[in-house]
C-alpha cells in the first residue's frame, strides 16, 4: 500500500521508490549498487519522461487575444506490454560481490516497473583467515507487483491567446509535502496557429499549428532504515525535463472537433541517492555519503490521436498518444474565446 501512495503523490514520474529494501544493494559495494540501481530505475524514469511530456494541446485553434482556457490534466502511461522494461537480464559476471542465492549466474530480475518477487542474494568475502562473512537480501520487485501497469500524471494548465494566432501556455503542480515525500512541477509551452494567416481562415475547418513546451518536474523520497543498512538523512532526489516539439492539426467545428499531432520528445532525468548509508551486515561493512547520481536521456518520436467536447464555458478532450511509452490523455477545461 505504501508503494501505491508513493505513486500517486510522487509518481507523476514514478520513481516507486517505496520499495524500500532498494537501499539493501549497498552491501554488495558501490559499484554494485549504483550498476544494478541504474538498471533497475532507467525503464520508470523513461516512462516518466514520455508521461510529464503530454497534453500540451486539445486543438490546433489558437485562441484570439484574450481567449484563455484553464486545464485540469491527467495522463495514465502504460507498460503492461512492455515486457523489456519490466525486467532485465542480471549476470553475477558483471558484478564484483553480487551472488545469488540458487547458484544461477545470469537470470531475469524485476525493474522498477516489474513484478518479479522473492529473487534471494547474497554477498560473501573472507574477512580474516578461515573465516567468511555473508549477508543475504532480496532484490526489489516494482510497480507491476502491486498491479499497477501504468505511471500516472497530472497538473494544471493555463492557456491565454495573445496576437497573430499566438498562444502562450503555463502548467504547475503546487508543492506537494508530506512525510516521505515532496514533488512540484512547473512548465511553459508555445503554440502558433499558421492557418489564422490565411485569407480564408474564417471559413477553413481546419487549423494547422506547432507546438513548443517544457516541463520540469522535481521530487524526493525519504528511504526508511534496514535491518542491512542503517544511516541518516536517506534519499532519493530526482529531477525530470522534457520538451516537446509537435506539429498539430484539428477540425474547427462548434460542438465536437477531433485533433491529432506529429512529435518528438527529449528529455533527461538526474536521480541522486543522497545521505548516510551505514552497511551493518555482511563482509563490506562501512559507510557511504552520497553514494552515487544516475542520469538517464529520453527521446523519441510520438503521434497522437484525439476528440474534443465543447459545452460552452466547459470542455471535455481525450487522446491517446503512441511512442515508446503509450499514454492516455484526459482533460477538464474552463475557457473563454
Amino acid at each position: 500500500m505504501k508503494r501505491i501512495i508513493l505513486l500517486v503523490s510522487l509518481c507523476n514520474f514514478s520513481l516507486a521508490m517505496a520499495q524500500s529494501n532498494l537501499n539493501d544493494i549497498l552491501a554488495a559495494g558501490l559499484d554494485d549498487a549504483e550498476r544494478f540501481t541504474t538498471a533497475w530505475l532507467n525503464p520508470v524514469t523513461e516512462a516518466g519522461v514520455y508521461s510529464i511530456s503530454n497534453g500540451w494541446y486539445n486543438t490546433a485553434d489558437a485562441k484570439p487575444l484574450g481567449g484563455f482556457e484553464i486545464s485540469i490534466v491527467g495522463n495514465l502511461t502504460g507498460f503492461k506490454n512492455k515486457d523489456n522494461k519490466k525486467a532485465f537480464t542480471l549476470n553475477t559476471n558483471d558484478y564484483e560481490n553480487l551472488q545469488f542465492e540458487d547458484g544461477s549466474t545470469s537470470k531475469l530480475v524485476s525493474t522498477a516497473l516489474g513484478d518479479i518477487q522473492g529473487v534471494g542474494v547474497y554477498v560473501e568475502a573472507e574477512i580474516a583467515p578461515g573465516v567468511t562473512e555473508r549477508v543475504d537480501f532480496e532484490l526489489p520487485s516494482g510497480l507491476a507487483s502491486e498491479d499497477l501497469n501504468f505511471v500516472p500524471s497530472g497538473y494544471i494548465q493555463a492557456s491565454v491567446g495573445l496576437i497573430k494566432g499566438t498562444e502562450v501556455k503555463a502548467r504547475f503542480l503546487p508543492k506537494i509535502n508530506t512525510d516521505d515525500v515532496k514533488i512540484g512541477l512547473f512548465g511553459f509551452g508555445i503554440q502558433h496557429d499558421f492557418t489564422k494567416h490565411l485569407p480564408a481562415d474564417k471559413i477553413l475547418p481546419v487549423a494547422i499549428s506547432a507546438v513548443i513546451g517544457y516541463t520540469n518536474l522535481s521530487g524526493e523520497y525519504d528511504f526508511t532504515n534496514t535491518d542491512v543498512i542503517d544511516g541518516e538523512n536517506q534519499r532519493i532526489d530526482a529531477k525530470f525535463s522534457s520538451w516537446n516539439f509537435s506539429a498539430v492539426a484539428s477540425t474547427r467545428l462548434p460542438v465536437i472537433n477531433f485533433y491529432g499531432g506529429l512529435g518528438y520528445i527529449t528529455g533527461k532525468s538526474d536521480t541522486d541517492v543522497l545521505g548516510t548509508y551505514q552497511v551493518q551486515s555482511g563482509p563490506f561493512q562501512t559507510t557511504y555519503e552520497d553514494p552515487f547520481k544516475i542520469s538517464n536521456k529520453v527521446s523519441g518520436v510520438v503521434a497522437n490521436v484525439g476528440t474534443k467536447l465543447k459545452l460552452g464555458f466547459f470542455r471535455l478532450n481525450a487522446d491517446y498518444n503512441l511512442g515508446e511509452f503509450n499514454t492516455f490523455t484526459f482533460g477538464v477545461n474552463f475557457g473563454f474565446r
